[in-house]
């Protein structure tokens, strides 16, 4: 049956249909039914006359406008294939009936020739980075080339491939509709909602196999890297702010695991957390993986849209599954689309994205590039593997399918990444309506940075009642009104009196200052604070995205997170300015923080996992303001 249901499938021009193996399943599962394009994620049509359906969907990239967030419009359909079969099959008998043809391609290269990607990496360090829009950036280009002959015997055929020597990957999958093909091998599981639980499952960090397979000395040497550990906590950072949005609980951290597959491995964390929500709205929350975007969310895409020169098309976007879970309601199973070949109209198109941060070195991204597109091709058979860049190796050699993370000295690395990190974010912790701060309430103004869903969260758990208004819709009444009002983070230069979002939130900072009412400033509008007691602003000499410092905060020490480009800075030694009390670095006059009666602000990101000591500063900083 399964030898002629695909070949059935194959050979219809109209069919549409799905495989998916699942990681350590020993199946493959084949779903068939009707396509339906719609424009919302609400769209999705998960029930039929009052009976729930399950639905496949490729979600596109361009779909992220739904958080109000730009990006450019490729028309790329928000495809969904309403499931009518879904069928579980033998791997062995799936194997024994995909084609294995030789898909040759031609007129093969990318559409951004490696000169003009490492300029505009350096321009995005220069220009976004340096100049305080983010944390990290993701910004991609294309491998494209010709095929000859049939599409789907093609798509099937590195189905085959990547079913035959791939390991590891969460979902390998090949999705056939008319006009539209896609198969990959996605490392990463987004986002998953099961019966009212969330999981998330940040990736970040590769390394890649050596000659030989890897060994333990050196996938330590890979773990004792700095830049590696952070870009991963960064990532974590960025995931925990969705999490925060879409879970009562706001997350829990679990991990850090390794991640092993053919040619890779990676390290992940898996958050976890309870929601009530549609999945539907889930999965409009965390749109989309930082992994393939950048931090902050929304400036990263401001960033996209400015320095890609083509629309995304599903790239970074997902792939999701909703399943009825028998209680009326969905269960949601969404893989990032990374690491996938797509192929419409005999070109194949492989996008492939470098994570740009400060230290980034251009050419060196420029093969980061090279060495992902040539492992998705040499994956599916495209190229010959032996000579591709992430696989320098038989994947069937001794040492290839060795797992390490059980060694002590690896489980020991990855253990003590944990020291580092906030302890509120690695237990359970719910919201604290007995907490020091209850019967309170507090304004959250987001500047942008979406740091301050976990902020809210770190605020209920003392007791308050929070609500977050966008700096775009806040009102003098809600400034006004709450017993706090926190004055959010956000990206860009504090002192760009052009910005209309730097504009609102000095008038924000200052309706609560003229008015003697309790504020907290953080981040940027910290910066804002410390201007109007006419504290000079400057550029760090090297921005500060991701880094934790143990700085002074008014007599005590504490462990914080920092995301920041440019500082409030004093003479060395400076104690007051004005009204305001100043904490600030002994050497350099960097103001960490600031109170007076009835404010108080800090430079760092007391909500971020960085930040060991986060949750008491948030407490002392808000009890003066309120006191």
């Amino acid at each position: 049956m399964t030898l002629s249901r695909l070949a059935e499938l194959a050979a219809d021009p109209t069919a549409s249909f799905v495989l998916i193996a699942r990681d350590g399943a020993e199946s493959v599962e084949l779903l068939t039914g009707e396509v339906v394009d719609v424009d919302l994620l609400a769209d999705i049509p998960l029930e039929s006359g009052g009976i729930p359906r399950e639905v496949f969907a490729l979600v596109p990239y361009r779909q992220v406008r739904e958080r109000g967030f730009v990006a450019q419009d490729d028309g790329a359909p928000l495809r969904c294939l309403v499931v009518e079969e879904h069928l579980r099959l033998p791997a062995h008998e799936v194997l024994a009936a995909l084609p294995s043809e030789d898909v040759a391609l031609h007129d093969q290269g990318f559409d951004i020739d490696d000169e003009e990607y490492a300029a505009i990496v350096e321009k995005v360090i220069a220009d976004e980075i340096g100049r305080g829009e983010g944390a990290n950036f993701v910004i991609r280009r294309d491998f494209a080339a010709r095929i000859d002959g049939d599409e789907r015997t093609a798509a099937l055929t590195w189905f085959r491939a990547l079913l035959t020597h791939e390991r590891g990957a969460y979902w390998t999958f090949a999705v056939v509709t008319p006009g539209h093909i896609a198969v990959g091998a996605s490392p990463e599981a987004h986002v998953v909602a099961r019966q009212g639980v969330v999981t998330m499952n940040p990736i970040s960090g590769t390394f890649r196999h050596p000659a030989g397979g890897s060994t333990k000395d050196t996938l330590v040497e890979f773990l004792s890297s700095t830049k590696e550990t952070e870009e991963l906590f960064m990532v974590v950072d960025e995931e925990l702010k969705m999490m925060s949005a879409v879970c009562s609980d706001g997350g829990r951290i679990t991990g850090p695991h390794l991640k092993e597959m053919s040619r890779l491995t990676h390290t992940e964390y898996m958050l976890r957390g309870e929601s009530r929500l549609d999945p539907r709205d889930i999965l409009r929350e965390t749109m989309f993986a930082p992994t393939v975007t950048g931090s902050p969310m929304q400036n990263a895409c401001a960033v996209i849209r400015r320095h890609e020169r083509q629309p995304r098309g599903y790239y970074s976007g997902v792939a999701a599954l909703f399943t009825p879970d028998g209680a009326g309601g969905h269960d949601l199973d969404a893989p990032i689309l990374i690491r996938t070949v797509y192929l419409a109209d005999h070109e194949l198109r492989v996008p492939v994205g470098a994570t740009l941060v400060r230290h980034s070195d251009p050419r060196g991204e420029v093969s980061e590039t090279h060495g992902k597109a040539a492992g998705v091709l040499g994956a599916i058979g495209a190229i010959d593997r032996d000579t591709v860049a992430e696989a320098r190796t038989d994947p069937d050699a001794p040492g290839e399918t060795r797992s390490l993370a059980a060694d002590p000295e690896v489980a020991a690395l990855l253990s003590s990444r944990n020291a580092r990190l906030a302890e509120f974010w690695l237990n359970p912790q719910e919201d604290d309506h007995d907490g020091p701060f209850a019967g309170r309430t507090a304004t959250v103004v987001d500047a942008e940075d979406r740091f301050t869903t976990m902020l809210a969260h770190q605020l209920r758990h003392l007791g308050l009642a929070v609500n977050i208004v966008a700096w775009s819709e806040v009102g003098d009444a809600d400034v006004v009104s709450a017993d706090l009002v926190v004055a959010g983070p956000g990206p860009g230069d504090p002192r760009d009196a052009a910005s209309p979002r730097v504009a609102r939130m000095r008038e924000v900072v200052s309706l609560r200052l003229d008015a003697g009412t309790p504020l907290l400033a953080v981040c940027l509008s910290h910066q804002i604070l410390a201007n109007r007691f006419g504290i000079d602003l400057e550029p760090l000499a090297a921005p500060h995205q991701g880094l934790q410092k143990s700085v002074p905060v008014f007599g005590e020490d504490a462990s914080i997170g920092f995301y920041n480009t440019f500082t409030a800075r004093v003479a060395p030694g400076t104690r007051t300015v004005g009204a305001a009390e100043v904490s600030a670095d002994a050497r350099t006059g960097d103001v960490y923080a600031l109170r007076g009666k009835r404010f108080a602000s800090v430079q760092g990101h007391l909500e971020s996992i960085l930040s060991r000591d986060g949750i008491r500063t948030l407490e002392r900083l808000v009890a003066h303001a309120l006191s």
